[in-house]
Formats: structure tokens, sequence, C-alpha cells
């Protein structure tokens, strides 16, 4: 049995069992998450940012997303999954090695607990996908398709991997050890997509015309929907996470709920206050919020820590896409680091304060062995550091090599001005 695995449940003791053994229903569950978390990029992603994108750059807006799914995926099998879970050897505090790439040494009889390790690559596998491709809403209608694709290539492998191998690659992993809390991705996903959406923001520069020119989304509906969807898939990705049928995933399932209908009425309500209009968009972004907020927290807090994480991290996402954004001047088109990392930053820290540590509830594993709150919230402090960090230099570094490989990495002037949907793919859409 894999060591993260047997650390887990520990920490989750409604899961533990003696041995590796395979469960139907917990398989059918695992199969069933996968499908969801599957269900937000191509769909919900796509369709959350493709609506507010210009009607010219819609369906590049589509196809970056799009892209990023299928060859991050591509790239995770062939080595993001052992970087993440292998052997590490001497380096195992920092990355999992190449022992597993192409899953070489895994059967497909092989279980991890309860269900096939098969199951586990590609449920771990979207994960890996979705966090890319949250990135890419921070540069979309002006950088390379091109340069896209090899950057998520290059990044899904040498920084998205590490990172996951760091908070989950269990013993002798940097931030497993320490102690960190993740449920689903605060920081692997949330954290770690939206940083590196700033960085790319930063290095491939404004959008012409940016702040003069008025540049509205093409359909408010779309992002919407993409927004329900979103929604819908993440009881896969949250509920997923407990690895199994079971009660903690039934807790996941309520706090994902909860936090997520309170950040979405809190965002309705600043909107009301500030602009005297709630508008459909503003809602479509507090679902978002407190979607992201309360992932790292699902399987760890109650019903009044949920609802904490989730108004709150509505407040901190409205902050970064109103305030924030204009204050300091960056371009990030789609709001990428605004609501992904700065509530998954919310959410990762108050994890550390809010988690249960009580013997009659579901869960008490890390929190409890850490001795006091303080101290949880101190390690989690180490975790955002360290993924910020490793996010930081290598976006950087990974986007210098993309652009040198295709050529620099933005578009010319008369693309950007014709539109990437004509110019790069040579499709045009309806305005909606």
């Amino acid at each position: 049995m894999k060591k993260w695995l047997i650390a887990l449940m520990l920490a989750l003791p409604s899961l533990a069992l003696a041995e590796d053994t395979l469960d139907t229903g917990d398989t059918a569950w695992m199969m069933i998450s996968t499908a969801l978390v599957l269900l937000m990029t191509p769909a919900g992603l796509a369709l959350f940012y493709g609506g507010m994108t210009r009607s010219k750059n819609v369906l590049n807006t589509y196809a970056m997303v799009l892209g990023a799914f299928v060859v991050a995926f591509i790239a995770w099998i062939a080595a993001g999954y052992s970087m993440a879970f292998g052997d590490g050897g001497s380096l195992q505090s920092y990355i999992g090695g190449f022992s597993n790439a192409f899953l070489s040494g895994i059967n497909w009889s092989d279980l991890s607990g309860t269900y096939p390790t098969y199951v586990f690559v590609v449920f771990q596998g979207t994960f890996a996908a979705i966090t890319v491709a949250i990135a890419s809403g921070s540069v979309i209608e002006r950088m390379k398709f091109s340069t896209w694709l090899v950057f998520v290539a290059i990044w899904t492998i040498f920084v998205y991997a590490p990172i996951t191998h760091m908070v989950w690659g269990g013993d002798g992993a940097l931030l497993f050890d320490a102690g960190a809390l993740d449920f689903a991705g605060g920081t692997v996903v949330h954290m770690n997509g939206g940083l590196a959406g700033l960085v790319l923001a930063y290095l491939v520069g404004k959008r012409k015309g940016y702040p003069k020119i008025a540049m509205k989304p093409m359909s408010v509906m779309l992002t919407a929907l993409g927004a329900a969807l979103l929604w819908f898939g993440w009881y896969g990705f949250n509920g997923g996470s407990a690895f199994g049928a079971n009660a903690v995933a039934g807790l996941a399932y309520l706090t994902t709920t909860l936090a997520t209908a309170v950040a979405a009425v809190v965002w309705i309500l600043i909107e009301w206050t500030v602009y005297k209009k709630p508008t459909l968009l503003g809602a479509a972004s507090g679902v978002v919020a407190g979607l992201v907020a309360i992932t790292p927290a699902a399987g760890f807090v109650d019903v009044s820590g949920a609802i904490i994480v989730g108004g709150v991290g509505s407040v901190v996402g409205f902050f970064g896409v109103a305030v924030l954004k204009k204050k300091l001047g960056y371009d990030d088109s789609l709001d990428a680091f605004g609501i992904h990392f700065l509530a998954g930053l919310w959410g990762a820290l108050a994890t550390g304060v809010l988690a249960v540590a009580d013997q009659d509830l579901l869960w008490d594993g890390p929190l409890k062995a850490s001795g006091d709150r303080m101290g949880q919230f101190m390690v989690q402090v180490e975790s955002v550091v360290v993924v910020g960090m490793v996010t930081l230099i290598g976006t950087v570094v990974v986007y210098y090599i993309a652009s040198a490989l295709t050529g620099g990495g933005r578009v010319d002037e008369e693309t950007e001005q014709v539109g990437l949907d004509e110019a790069v793919h040579g499709e045009k859409s309806l305005n909606i």
C-alpha cells in the first residue's frame, strides 16, 4: 500500500482497513468523482471563462482550456504522476522521481486502498489538468496558442507535480511531513494555478488598450452556466478527495454546498451595497470564490467553519477582483489570481484555525497531533509560502523556455486586433 494512503487512513480513521481490498462501492464512487472533475475543465471552466471573453476570442479561450486539459493529462501519464506520487529516493522531500513514468511498475490489478490504482491516477490527472487550465484565464486574448501548449506540458511535470508531491506525497514529503492540511487542493490547485496566471500576465503583458478600452464579456449567461457546471463537478473534486463513499465524503458534500451558497449571497450583497445593483456575473463569481475557499477545508471543518470560510472567501475574492487588480494595474483577463489564488490562500490559512479536533466529530487527525491551533496555523503559513515560491520561480522559468521554443509568447498586434478566433483558429463565433 502507498505510504501516503496509509498516512491518510490514519488521519481519517473511518477509512482504515487492515489491507488493500477492492470495494465496489468505493470504486464506483471514485470513478464517478473522476468524471465529475473532468467535467469541470472542458465544460465548466471553459464556459465560465468563455462567457467573460470578448466575442472575437471566445473560441480561442475555449481552445486554451481544452488544450490545457488534454496536454496536461498526457504529461501527467508520461511523468507527472511519477513525479507526484512515485518514490523520490534521496529527493523524496521534494519530488517523486521517474520510477513510474508512463505508469511503469503499476499493474491494472493494483489497488490504492479500496479501489484500483489506475482510477487514482486518472482522478489525480484531472486535478493536474484543471490547475494549469485555471492559469489560462490570466492571459486570454494575447498569448500564443503554441506557446501555451508547450508551457502546459512542461509546467505540469516540473511545477505542478513537485508541489503535489510535497503536499500529498506521503511520508518523507516536505509539507506532508510538516502536517500541512489541504483536503482537495487549496494550495496544490487554486493557489498554484492562480499565481501562475498572475506571473504569466506580467510576463506576457497587458492587452492592447487595457484598461482604457471597455472589454465587455460576450455572454454572462455562458459564464453563469459554467459556474453551475463547476459547482456540480466540484462534488467530485471535494467529495472524491475522501477517497471512498464514506462519512468524510458526506461532510465534504455539506461544507462545499453551504460555503458556496454563503459566498454567492455575500458577493450579491457586496455589489448591492457598493454598486446598487447585484449582477449575475457577480453571483457566478461568488459561487466560484466559495468553491475555491472551501476546497482545502471541505473535509476538515464543520457547519460554522464552512459559513466562515465561504463568507470571507467571497469578500477576499471581491477585493482581489474589484480593488487589488485596479490598484496594482495588472491585466489578469478573467481574474484567475483574484479569485483562485486569493480565495485559495484564505481557505488554506483558515483550515488551520477552523479544522475540527473533537473526538466526537468525523476527523481528529493531523490537527490533534500538532498540539495546538497556532502550531497548525504556522504549518499552513509554511505551506502557502513554499507553494508560492515554487510556483513563482517555476512559472517564470517554464514560460521563458516555452517562449524560446515557439518564437515568443505573445501574438502579434494584428492578430490581437483581428481576434484570435479568426487569426489563429480560422473560425468565428456568433455573438450570443
